[in-house]
């Protein structure tokens, strides 16, 4: 039988909890921790050890999965907190959540002086792939530290490939955000253009399925964009709007031209300022299009 490492999963939201009652289900040894107590509890009425500070979590493991909205949550959680931070040496820090480029090779330096080791591994999916074990993983990192923590991430997802140095999976998790962003902002557009001109919407969408431009994402967004109804959000607006500016800080040094994402970051603002970042991304749509 295959001895896994203890594992910490450190941020117990809606991605948080399901990926560490995945890998408690796989015979992973997890202790979970959050911020918020409201999470915590309803982690630990789902049957998952928590832990009753950041520090405890680490304490417990060899491998530490951070799933944490963004690199202000990880300096709250792993950095500032003097007990944390002492308790990171020998300890595997894995982080699964979405942040920039700079922000993970700026992190991995960090614990390297702190005496831990890093490695980035965000992932593509939503809540049924996690809670499936379906996840897209991209690692970012020493190989070998890859492949003494590939036991666990293949219990979240069959494949997961190793990118390429620290910061390298951290840019791919952020160019297919971004396309998740296009894709959802120019449909809302072109479904706008469609209602706002009295045509048929089932007759638009039997077209559009036929043609070369469809995306699966269409269909599992449209009855929020007709309803406008956005709520139950695995993920929200907000985090749209965080990825897309991160996406242009990233890419704008290189030489990219980021009016695109520009506009895009603009829409999520109104959106926000709409009352809908802590509603589905879908929402967009009442920025760009109110049909």
């Amino acid at each position: 039988m295959e001895l896994l490492p203890k594992t910490a999963v450190l941020g117990l939201g809606l991605m948080g909890t399901e990926i560490a009652l995945r890998l408690q289900a796989q015979g992973v040894a997890v202790t979970g921790w959050n911020r918020g107590a409201e999470r915590s509890q309803a982690a630990a009425a789902a049957g998952l050890a928590v832990a009753a500070d950041a520090a405890t979590a680490i304490g417990a493991a060899d491998l530490v999965l951070l799933v944490l909205s963004d690199a202000a949550a990880i300096e709250a959680t792993l950095l500032a907190p003097p007990a944390a931070a002492a308790a990171l040496p020998g300890r595997l820090i894995v982080q699964m959540g979405t942040i920039g480029p700079e922000e993970s090779r700026g992190l991995a330096a960090r614990l390297d002086a702190l005496g831990g080791r890093y490695l980035e591994a965000p992932v593509l999916g939503s809540l049924g792939e996690a809670r499936e074990g379906r996840l897209i993983i991209m690692v970012g990192g020493d190989e070998t530290l890859f492949a003494q923590c590939r036991p666990v991430l293949e219990r979240l997802g069959a494949q997961p490939q190793r990118i390429g140095a620290v910061g390298q999976a951290a840019a791919l998790k952020l160019a297919l955000n971004q396309l998740i962003a296009g894709l959802t902002a120019t449909f809302a557009l072109s479904l706008g253009l469609v209602r706002a001109q009295g045509i048929d919407v089932d007759q638009f969408m039997t077209l559009l399925r036929g043609s070369a431009l469809y995306a699966q994402t269409f269909d599992k967004k449209l009855d929020k964009y007709l309803s406008h109804d956005y709520g139950a959000a695995n993920f929200p607006l907000k985090h749209l709007l965080k990825d897309v500016r991160l996406f242009r800080q990233a890419a704008a040094p290189l030489g990219l031209d980021t009016a695109l994402a520009g506009a895009i970051e603009a829409a999520c603002i109104r959106g926000q300022d709409l009352g809908l970042g802590d509603q589905d991304y879908s929402a967009i749509y009442e920025a760009l299009s109110r049909g």
